[in-house]
C-alpha cells in the first residue's frame, strides 16, 4: 500500500479540485445531465455496465460523467460502487428465445423466419462527419410498424434440426455455477467461468483476439449465425413465494458464432458454436466475445492449441481491464527507493564493466609488445 506523505496532502487536495474544474468544463456551457449521457451515449453506457458487471444506466451514467469520458476509469468506478451493495441471491437463467427483439440479423441465410430486422446499427451508414448534428434539428421520425408475435427461431436451431450443428449441451439443473465476483480465478477453468470472464473483459482486448482468429491464429472461420438486441425479462425465485417474480427487463445483445469443424474419429463434420451475451447494444463485443470462446473450446473438440486465443490462462488473466489498469498506472507511484537501488546497482555495474574493459585492453597491449620483441630478437639472431 502507498500512503501520501503529509506534505502532499496539500497538493493531493487541490488536484482534485482541478479535476473537478477540469470536468465541469466552460461554466457558461450547460452541463451535461445523467440523462442525456444514459440516452444519447448509450453505447458507452453498454459498455460500461458490461464491463463493470452491473447493469443501472443512471449509474454507468453517472461513472461516465465523474471519468470525464474515461471509460475504463467509469468501469473501475462501478465495479468499485458494486462491491457495497448487498447480494440476494441469483437470478433464475435469461430466456434470450423470449427476446422483444429490436434488431435481428443473420449473414448466413437471407431469408428467416421471422425476417431480418436492421434496427438501430451503424452498419449502412456512411462514414461522414454529419454536422448537421453540431446544430442539433430536429430529426425525421422512424417508420414504425406493430409489434408482431411472429416467431424468430435461432439459426442455430434450424441447423440443429438437420443435425449439421454440435448439440447445444445445457447444465444439469443442479450443477454449480461459477462466480468471478466472489471467487479468485483459477485454472482450469470451465465455460461458465470463462464466459463470465469474457463479458466483462475489455471490448478492445477480445477485439484484437478476435481479430487474431480471423488471421490463423486460431484456426476458425466464423459466421455470424444470428446477432440479436432487444429487451429480455429477469426473474429471481423467491423462497418464500415458492415461484419465480418478475424483477424487470434489461437489454441485450446476443451473438451465435457458427464455426467449421472438420471432424474427428468420434463426431462427423459439422459446424460449431461460439457464444456471446453482453448488455445493451454492443455487438462488437458479441461478436468478438463469440469468436475468442469458440476458441477457447479447442482442446473440448480435440483441437492442437497454438495461438494465444486458444490459451485459456492468457486470454483469462489478461482481458480485465481494471486489473491490467492496476498493473499499468501503479508505475505512476513513488518508487524512489526501488529506482535508486536500481541506480546504485547499474552504477556499480557500469564501474565493474569499466574496470574489465581497462584490464582487457591492458592485457592485449602487453601481448602485443611481448610479440614485438620476440620478433626483433629473432631477426637479430639471424
Amino acid at each position: 500500500m502507498y500512503v501520501a506523505v503529509k506534505g502532499g496532502e496539500k497538493a493531493i487536495r487541490n488536484a482534485h479540485r482541478l479535476m473537478a474544474t477540469k470536468r465541469r468544463g466552460d461554466r457558461s456551457v450547460p452541463g451535461l445531465t445523467l440523462e442525456q449521457i444514459a440516452g444519447q451515449l448509450a453505447i458507452a453506457v453498454a459498455r460500461v455496465m458490461g464491463e463493470g458487471s452491473l447493469y443501472d444506466e443512471g449509474l454507468a451514467a453517472l461513472a461516465i460523467k465523474q471519468a470525464r469520458g474515461d471509460l475504463i476509469e467509469a468501469v473501475f468506478l462501478l465495479r468499485a460502487y458494486r462491491t457495497t451493495l448487498p447480494r440476494f441471491g441469483y437470478s433464475e437463467p435469461v430466456d434470450t428465445s423470449a427476446m422483444l427483439v429490436e434488431r435481428r440479423i443473420s449473414a448466413t441465410f437471407k431469408d428467416l423466419p421471422g425476417g431480418q430486422l436492421l434496427g438501430p446499427t451503424f452498419d449502412y451508414t456512411h462514414r461522414l462527419l454529419d454536422f448537421k448534428l453540431a446544430a442539433d434539428g430536429e430529426l425525421d421520425a422512424p417508420l414504425t410498424a406493430e409489434v408482431t408475435e411472429t416467431a424468430m427461431p435461432r439459426v442455430t436451431d434450424l441447423l440443429s434440426g438437420e443435425g449439421l450443428i454440435e448439440e447445444d449441451v445445457q447444465p444439469e439443473e443442479t450443477a454449480a455455477v461459477g462466480d468471478l465476483t466472489r471467487e479468485p480465478l483459477s485454472f482450469p477453468a470451465g465455460r461458465d467461468l470463462r464466459l463470465q470472464n469474457l463479458a466483462r473483459g475489455d471490448e478492445g482486448f477480445l477485439l484484437a483476439l478476435a481479430y487474431s482468429t480471423q488471421r490463423g491464429y486460431g484456426r476458425t472461420h466464423p459466421f455470424a449465425g444470428e446477432i440479436r438486441y432487444g429487451a429480455v425479462e429477469v426473474e429471481f425465485f423467491a423462497e418464500e413465494l415458492g415461484f419465480a417474480v418478475p424483477l424487470g427487463r434489461i437489454n441485450v445483445t446476443e451473438c451465435q458464432m457458427v464455426n467449421q469443424f472438420k471432424g474427428s474419429a468420434k463426431v462427423p463434420p459439422q459446424f460449431t458454436r461460439g457464444y456471446g451475451l453482453v448488455f445493451g447494444q454492443v455487438e462488437r463485443k458479441a461478436m468478438s466475445m463469440a469468436m475468442v470462446d469458440r476458441s477457447l473450446r479447442c482442446e473440448e473438440l480435440g483441437e492442437e492449441r497454438t495461438a494465444p486465443a486458444q490459451d485459456e490462462e492468457f486470454v483469462m488473466s489478461h482481458s480485465d481491464n481494471v486489473q491490467a489498469t492496476g498493473f499499468v498506472e501503479h508505475l505512476k507511484l513513488p518508487h524512489y527507493v526501488d529506482f535508486q537501488a536500481e541506480l546504485d546497482l547499474v552504477r556499480r555495474m557500469r564501474g565493474e564493466w569499466f574496470d574489465r574493459q581497462a584490464a582487457d585492453q591492458a592485457a592485449a597491449s602487453e601481448a602485443i609488445g611481448s610479440g614485438a620483441t620476440g620478433t626483433s630478437e629473432k631477426e637479430a639472431a639471424e
